[in-house]
């Protein structure tokens, strides 16, 4: 039986609330704040001893009240907690996630886990979309947070499932918003040299620190944040292949990587890590600085333009772009790019190979032509022309008369 109360401090206070004291379907003593209005409270003390009956009876499932009380708790609460579980991951990654999600629970007015909608989300977003003009792949990365989020409520079983699933990603290839390029191997050079030669400091970097961070970033393909983890103890450079290290926090794909080094790579890195402690960055502050400025500066004192019809020259494309592009020219496959590149899809790689139209027409110049067997026979033993005239599949009487004619010589007069 359930009993009401005032607390001895509050007695003959009518602006105090009852307490209510009744045993739940336990067996256990519980405590429940009542109303100012003792008719109201003993309505509520009626109420809670209904439940207890419902659930010793199996009427209602302690299961399904917890997931509605959740269901209804405010959305921050989860928010925070959402957070913390991101800690783990690169700081950068986990602002970026917790801005986005952040910026859709408010932009849809999601007050409590009850209001998530899958439906409201792509809603909102295709606003944002057209009031920020923004394109398709940040639309996707909005997506990718808010659905992230959405997962993880239903792992640790906030929820019973992931109320945002179903939302369906923008293809990216048709709004591309940031086309870059690869540099020429000679603009690259030049790149380097400008940096170094400069006798400026741009981005808190002297030239020769530029220097270094472009030739490194050129000749591993790591992306900034990748680079700006590295220090002494990130290099094996004794071991009899040289690698360098980057930690899976530091990853962009969340797993530790050993990567082989280029030869010349291994020389220069013995120079730039002499003298740092073990732990102490090669290049200080890199993920903050603005990195795409530093080329564009360096770029201009080199006389190359820094966005061209091909696209952009900034960090991550004289980088990360022209190393993979430039692995394909040197003639690296595809699948070996790929793996170097770190890219799970080999979509991806493609994507970051750039082959103009010079190195599209040296690599069809260079497609054996397909001679008959006669006609390669005549070549080989006795440059027989007619024969290879007469062999050659294909040729139209004209041509053919045109290849006998030059191999004729000119008659002279005597």
């Amino acid at each position: 039986m359930a009993t009401i109360f005032k607390r001895g401090r509050d007695k003959g206070k009518k602006n105090k609330p009852y307490v209510i004291q009744y045993t739940d379907h336990d067996g256990k003593r519980q405590f429940a704040k009542g109303f100012t209005d003792k008719a109201l409270t003993e309505q509520l003390a009626a109420k809670l001893e209904n439940e207890v009956l419902l659930r010793k009876r199996g009427m209602i499932d302690p299961a399904q009240e917890r997931l509605l009380a959740i269901k209804q708790s405010p959305i921050e609460e989860h928010l925070q907690a959402f957070d913390r579980s991101l800690a783990n991951n690169t700081a950068k990654h986990r602002r970026l996630t917790m801005t986005r999600v952040r910026r859709v629970v408010e932009g849809c007015g999601f007050r409590t886990l009850a209001d998530m909608d899958g439906e409201k989300v792509v809603e909102w977003l295709n606003e944002f979309r057209e009031e920020e003009d923004i394109g398709a792949r940040t639309y996707n990365h909005y997506l990718q947070a808010a659905d992230a989020f959405g997962k993880w409520l239903a792992t640790t079983k906030r929820l019973p499932g992931n109320p945002l699933i179903g939302m369906e990603r923008l293809n990216a290839e048709t709004d591309v918003r940031h086309k870059r390029r690869a540099l020429k191997p000679e603009e690259f050079a030049r790149l380097v040299e400008a940096a170094r030669n400069s006798g400026v400091e741009v981005q808190g970097y002297d030239g020769e620190m530029r220097a270094r961070i472009y030739l490194i970033s050129y000749l591993t393909g790591l992306r900034r944040s990748e680079l700006a983890s590295l220090t002494p103890n990130s290099f094996k450079l004794d071991d009899a292949q040289p690698t360098l290290t980057v930690e899976a926090a530091c990853s962009k794909h969340r797993r530790r990587d050993v990567l082989p080094m280029h030869p010349e790579l291994v020389s220069l890195a013995r120079g730039w890590v002499a003298g740092l402690a073990p732990e102490e960055p090669l290049f200080p502050k890199l993920a903050r600085r603005k990195t795409y400025t530093m080329v564009q500066k360096d770029l201009e004192r080199a006389g190359i333009p820094y966005e061209t019809h091909e696209g952009l020259a900034d960090f991550h494309a004289a980088g990360r772009h022209t190393h993979i592009t430039g692995l394909v020219r040197s003639g690296a496959s595809i699948m070996e790019a790929k793996e170097l590149a770190r890219h799970a899809d080999i979509r991806q790689t493609a994507k970051y190979t750039h082959i103009g139209m010079e190195e599209r027409a040296e690599a069809l110049a260079a497609l054996p032509f397909p001679l008959a067997p006669a006609a390669v026979e005549a070549l080989e033993h006795d440059g027989d022309l007619q024969a290879l005239v007469t062999a050659w599949p294909g040729l139209s009487p004209e041509t053919r008369r045109q290849i006998l004619a030059l191999a004729t010589p000119p008659s002279t007069d005597s």
